[in-house]
Formats: structure tokens, C-alpha cells, sequence
């Protein structure tokens, strides 16, 4: 890897867009690696620096490059749960079922770790597959009330997805439904939300 590549994938770690725009303007690879084959985009996404990411994918940044553990900047949208991210991004044309180490969609960890405003804007501007099943049998709906704490914000993930048309009775693996798992957890609000949707 040359220097401009180090420089461009350090600005974007730190977020220094004029680092960023110099060694783009220079000639770095605009989807070089790291050691752990993350991209400037990625290390851009990570923390969640919205002015780097804007240059990069201007200047062509592929959204969808995976690292090692097969994360790539879009789906890593889904972790943080960056709106603003998520709208730079989206103009790149992200490919919306590519999956994670786990299987998963973006929208998957996203409902899992009670981002609602990133699950909101995700439903109401793509057709992300509601329903997708990781590797795990689970669906956004379950893994929000199997990994959830039956929070608000749970609960109003839980809404959204099922007012975009997840399937409510969509069980896991083991033949166990999202309704199942919230009774057995306690989530009295969530298990009457997927009572009335079924």
C-alpha cells in the first residue's frame, strides 16, 4: 500500500475531511485496505463521519465492500444506526440484501439494538426485504424481541416493522414465534402489538 492510501484511510478514520479530499485529489485508491480489508468508507462509517463519507462516495467509494468479518459500509449502517449516514449512502445504490457475517440485512442489527429512527427512514425509502431470515432463523421482528428489552424503542421498532408488512407468525429455527418469545419474556406491550397484527 503507498502513502496516499495510508494518509486517505487515516483521514477517514479520524473523520478529517481535508486529509480526505487531499489524498483522493492526489491519487489514493479510493476503496483501499487496511490490513483488516476495511475501506475508507467503512473506517468513514464507523465513526460515523458523515463529511468524509459524503467525498467518498462522491469520488466512487463502494458501499458494499466487506472487510474480514465480511461487514461492509452499508450494513454497518444498520449497527450504528446512522440516519444521516444512511442518506449518503443510499445514492451509491447499496445492494439491500447483502448480508452479514450473521446471515443478516441491515435491517436486521438495526431492529435488534432499538434504532427506530434508522428503521423508520430504511422502511419508508427502500423495499428492504422485511421478512429476510439470517443464519440464526430470525427475522428482523424476532431478533427485535429476542435480543430486545421490550423497551419503547423496541416496541416501536416492533410496530414499524409489522406496519411494513412483516410477517407476524414468521417463526424462528426452532419453530418459535416472535409472539411466543414475548410472552415468555414478559414483553406484555410487544406481545399485544403481534397479537392484534396476527
Amino acid at each position: 500500500m503507498n502513502a496516499l492510501d495510508h494518509q486517505l484511510l487515516d483521514a477517514a478514520r479520524t473523520g478529517d475531511t481535508d486529509g480526505v479530499r487531499t489524498a483522493i485529489e492526489g491519487g489514493a485508491r479510493v476503496d483501499a485496505r487496511d490490513e483488516e480489508l476495511r475501506t475508507p468508507l467503512l473506517l468513514a462509517v464507523h465513526g460515523d463521519h458523515v463529511g468524509a463519507a459524503r467525498l467518498l462516495v462522491a469520488a466512487g467509494a463502494d458501499p458494499d465492500a466487506q472487510d474480514r468479518r465480511e461487514e461492509s459500509p452499508w450494513l454497518a449502517t444498520g449497527v450504528t444506526g446512522s440516519v444521516a449516514m444512511m442518506r449518503v449512502l443510499l445514492p451509491a445504490g447499496p445492494d439491500l440484501k447483502l448480508r452479514n457475517r450473521f446471515g443478516g440485512i441491515a435491517l436486521i442489527p438495526a431492529s435488534e439494538r432499538g434504532h427506530v429512527a434508522y428503521v423508520r427512514e430504511l422502511l419508508r425509502v427502500t423495499d428492504i426485504d422485511v421478512d429476510h431470515v439470517n443464519r440464526l432463523g430470525w427475522t428482523a421482528l424476532l431478533e427485535a424481541v429476542i435480543l430486545g428489552d421490550g423497551g419503547r424503542a423496541h416496541q416501536e421498532i416492533v410496530e414499524l416493522l409489522l406496519a411494513a408488512g412483516a410477517t407476524p407468525g414468521l417463526p424462528d429455527g426452532d419453530g418459535v414465534t416472535a409472539l411466543e418469545h414475548a410472552e415468555r419474556r414478559g414483553f406484555a406491550e410487544i406481545a399485544a402489538l403481534l397479537r392484534e397484527a396476527s
